[in-house]
């Protein structure tokens, strides 16, 4: 019997089939103090087993493995024994592919191989592995059925050039954001997304959903006109901020130092367009771990924004949300189901509605 007392290290399963990868994971994981590597598996077939045998807290899994295929044990994981999984994905678009589709399996989160010298980059992401999988160990974790895309809105009836929405999510943000973006009708108010994403993965991500939603989703670009019926994601690497130019709004995407821990960052998105939106602005916080958004949403607040968050019954991650409730920045807390009809609902009262 695996000992359950509190305080005890989190117990890693490492799933890869490279020998250095799982060397350089086991070492990176099993130096925090509060963690343990239980087992390292070549394929998912000696994961099964360790699973059995050590029942682990977090499993990190490769994708492209012999013998199964990451993404089919996910899958099989999942349905039969839902646990936290982070997988590590190669920096290329086909793994931006297969990590979304992870993520859409019940997969918590996604750490990316570097492309070159392998010990020094792994290394290099040290910080940001530990993270998600202490992360991943409190994270709630749901199988796929417990998922549904939900219906579309009908028409709002109307088409503001005022009214913005700013999202900002991490950690269980990639299907959180499905969720509402798919609620949104054609003629949604236009909407800004910033969710921790590097390279490479948020313009597969923008093309997911725009194959899913009845809005336009695509990856913010500078100097692109902001619209309803538009959602742009915020490029991984780069922050995104609400700009005006002469009568429009506009989209600014600046390279930079990050902020709060991040780039792109919530609270870039938040601060400015708490300046330049002000109270024709809502703004919502998702699931994701740390706190950046907490003060760019409270600035939204403080400017007349109206201002959501997600509550812990549907996050993922409690913890950008907390933040941010805690700071004052939250005028509402909702479950995620319900997130997509109250934008709608405070977007009817806010901007100048022009009714068609």
């Amino acid at each position: 019997m695996i000992d359950e007392a509190p305080g005890r290290p989190t117990r890693v399963v490492v799933v890869d089939d490279s020998a250095l990868i799982r060397q350089l994971l086991a070492e990176l994981i099993g130096a925090e103090p509060d963690m343990e590597v239980v087992g390292v598996a070549s394929d998912p077939i000696v994961a099964r087993h360790m699973i059995k045998t050590f029942s682990p807290d977090v499993i990190t899994l490769d994708i492209e493995m012999p013998r199964m295929d990451g993404l089919d044990f996910l899958e099989r994981l999942m349905r039969l024994r839902p646990m936290p999984v982070v997988m590590v994905s190669s920096l290329t678009e086909s793994g931006a592919e297969a990590t979304l589709r992870a993520l859409e399996l019940g997969a918590v989160d996604f750490v990316a191989k570097p492309k070159l010298d392998l010990r020094v980059g792994m290394e290099g992401l040290r910080d940001e592995l530990v993270r998600k999988v202490r992360a991943a160990s409190r994270a709630k974790v749901r199988a796929p059925s417990d998922r549904s895309a939900p219906a579309i809105a009908p028409s709002l009836g109307y088409r503001s050039t005022e009214t913005i929405v700013a999202i900002g999510a991490s950690t269980g943000g990639v299907e959180a954001l499905r969720d509402v973006i798919c609620a949104l009708p054609a003629d949604a108010p236009a909407t800004l997304v910033v969710q921790h994403m590097p390279e490479k993965f948020t313009a597969t991500f923008a093309a997911r959903l725009d194959g899913m939603a009845a809005v336009h989703v695509s990856e913010a670009s500078d100097g692109a006109r902001v619209l309803p019926g538009h959602v742009y994601i915020a490029p991984g690497s780069y922050h995104l901020s609400l700009a005006r130019s002469g009568a429009n709004y506009v989209c600014e995407v600046r390279d930079g130092a990050p902020v709060s821990g991040h780039r792109p960052s919530v609270d870039v998105l938040f601060n400015s367009v708490a300046r330049v939106a002000g109270q024709r602005s809502i703004g919502v916080i998702l699931t994701g771990m740390g706190r950046d958004g907490a003060d760019g949403l409270l600035a939204m607040r403080n400017a007349g924004a109206a201002t959501l968050g997600e509550d812990a019954s549907s996050c993922v991650v409690y913890g950008m949300p907390k933040a941010a409730s805690q700071a004052g920045a939250v005028e509402r807390e909702l479950p995620l189901s319900k997130m997509g009809a109250e934008i709608l609902r405070l977007a009817a009262t806010k901007g100048r509605a022009i009714r068609i």
